[in-house]
């Protein structure tokens, strides 16, 4: 996709001045930098406005963090793959009902495992026995009341603590909540679930925020067809760059400049930067000006988590028909789970997921490593696990 003549047009040739004079005659222009789900929603809705659009993206796809993958023959979300809150409260709910695009539900608001239920997952031990279904959802149970428990930490502590402190702080005000032997290993995998909800371990996700977050009503839906036809519909006849790094952004005589990496220029009457945290942190782009003190600051402290995938694709199905497969252990790290793609799109996938330092410490590894260690966790659960027929990784959702 190149750029159009008439909108925001590269300074090949041609000098700045003139570029200015031609502008001065058309309509309010906008560049948006960054072709993640934000500056997609952000290109449409200026566009429909009757802005003059034209979005540059350093990848050579759009979708930043959600990115369907259809190697397989079939579409398998690496990045972004549920609709969390399936209700009109939610911005992205009316166009994919609009668009025709089926949900799979896997929970409804209150599922202690966040987005899926109880009803539909097997555990497993490190020897691959089966654990009793009862004893998961007793485990479930006492993990809510611990969570509960936490909240008048929070209220008697005027500085914030991690979860995993305020947690460690009820077991020892109320002992009788504390777990031993296999019930212990099944609340590590509990604990493990809340990590990969906020793709952070359970001492670095905040006592005083971490149920903060105002997640819509509806329950969790995952998109059977994934998220790209999503991206599809918002970057419908939009001006749309690929391949274009942007190195500097200037404010230039009322105007925006846009420098990419080749040396070539846009200009437009504002921009949009919708780039990801990672771009921002690591001073990738120059701006001129330089960004007021309070936003580097700003930027400087935020964070972002890390959740990797690895998507197995196998020649049959030889796993239970259900959500989700785990493997509990002594510690909430060596614990593991796999998405069971199966179940809600009929394609014999299974999808590993890690988050927080399981995460970056997996990215260490060569592909072919990761692949294997994932591998052994399925036969872990399942001795009798065939190879897959082909893999798919996805190291870091973001830069």
């Amino acid at each position: 996709m190149k750029p159009k003549e008439s909108v925001c047009n590269g300074l090949v040739d041609g000098t700045f001045v003139s570029l200015l004079e031609r502008q001065q005659l058309s309509s309010p222009s906008v560049i948006v930098i960054g072709g993640g789900i934000s500056g997609i929603a952000a290109a449409r809705s200026l566009f429909n406005a009757s802005f003059k659009v034209l979005l540059l993206e350093s990848r050579d796809r759009l979708g930043g963090r959600i990115h369907t993958d259809y190697s397989f023959g079939c579409p398998v979300d690496m990045g972004a793959s549920w609709l969390h809150g399936v209700c009109n409260e939610n911005s992205l709910a009316p166009l994919i009902r609009c668009l025709g695009l089926p949900l799979y539900r896997t929970s409804g608001d209150n599922s202690v495992l966040y987005d899926h239920d109880l009803e539909s997952f097997v555990l497993f031990d490190v020897d691959g026995h089966q654990i009793p279904q009862q004893l998961v959802i007793e485990v479930g149970e006492i993990f809510k009341k611990i969570l509960k428990e936490t909240e008048k930490v929070r209220d008697e502590h005027s500085e914030d603590m991690s979860i995993l402190q305020a947690i460690s702080i009820v077991l020892d005000r109320h002992p009788h909540l504390r777990q031993e032997g296999l019930a212990h290993e099944v609340m590590q995998w509990y604990i493990c679930r809340m990590e990969a909800w906020f793709a952070a371990d359970a001492d670095m996700i905040s006592l005083k925020t971490w149920d903060q977050e105002n997640v819509p009503s509806g329950g969790h839906g995952l998109m059977k067809q994934g998220y790209y036809p999503v991206i599809k519909a918002l970057a419908k006849d939009i001006d749309i760059c690929l391949n274009h790094r942007v190195k500097k952004i200037a404010d230039c005589h009322s105007k925006v400049l846009v420098t990419v990496e080749d040396g070539r220029n846009f200009v437009a009457d504002a921009a949009v930067i919708t780039v990801p945290l990672g771009v921002l942190k690591a001073n990738l782009i120059e701006f001129e000006p330089r960004l007021p003190q309070w936003k580097v600051d700003a930027i400087s402290e935020l964070g972002v988590g890390i959740e990797n995938k690895i998507a197995l694709c196998f020649d049959t199905v030889f796993w239970p028909n259900v959500e989700l497969l785990g493997v509990v252990a002594s510690t909430s790290y060596a614990c593991g789970y796999f998405l069971n793609l199966h179940k809600a799109t009929g394609h014999p996938v299974l999808v590993y997921m890690a988050a927080g330092r399981f995460a970056y410490d997996m990215e260490k590894l060569s592909d072919e490593a990761t692949v294997n260690f994932a591998m052994l966790q399925l036969k872990k659960m399942l001795p009798e696990a065939t190879e897959p027929e082909c893999n798919r990784l996805k190291k870091r959702l973001s830069p």
